[in-house]
């Protein structure tokens, strides 16, 4: 369950997942029971909680009308992927064998090769034990990747449904 909050200190509107006990401000740090706070919408779908919360804040914005002529999230996001080239047309197009590449990649991994900055953030959410943001980022610093990065990707995940936060602790689906 999702749910659409709103701060009344300082207006700011977020999603809320699940019904915590208390939930907090992420602008202002005011913390109230979770029943205090204004529910703008609740919903199953997470897509639908943050389309809502987006065209509330278009609305405040004075660009209500251009947000409702955009897609959805999700049209968008199909739209993106259906755009892009793949690796293997990429790959082709500079001239390089799409099939030799994929077995140096295999090579690499079978050899104990790098793991990729997305791997390493995904690995710190499988072995740290209730992970926060701050947890994993440390992790990840440990292994030569950046903070900003992996914050990022974390939340990237969360938002592909790879991963959830519940109270500040991220998990893998």
């Amino acid at each position: 369950m999702y749910a659409v909050v709103g701060c009344s200190d300082c207006s700011m509107l977020w999603v809320v997942e699940d019904r915590p006990e208390r939930t907090k401000c992420p602008r202002c740090g005011t913390s109230k029971a979770h029943e205090k706070r204004k529910k703008f919408v609740t919903t199953d779908d997470r897509e639908h909680a943050a389309e809502v919360r987006a065209s509330m804040l278009a609305n405040r914005s004075g660009y209500g009308e251009a947000f409702a002529e955009l897609d959805s999230y999700a049209e968008m996001e199909t739209q993106a992927a259906e755009s892009v080239v793949d690796d293997e047309e990429y790959l082709e197009a500079a001239g390089v064998d799409a099939d030799e590449a994929a077995a140096a990649d295999e090579r690499a991994a079978s050899s104990g090769g790098s793991v990729s900055r997305k791997e390493r953030v995904k690995e710190a959410l499988r072995e740290l034990d209730s992970p926060t943001a701050d947890d994993v980022a440390a992790y990840c610093e440990e292994h030569g990747i950046s903070e900003s990065y992996a914050r990022d990707a974390l939340e990237r995940l969360a938002r592909r449904g790879e991963a959830s936060e519940s109270r500040g602790v991220y998990r893998l689906l």
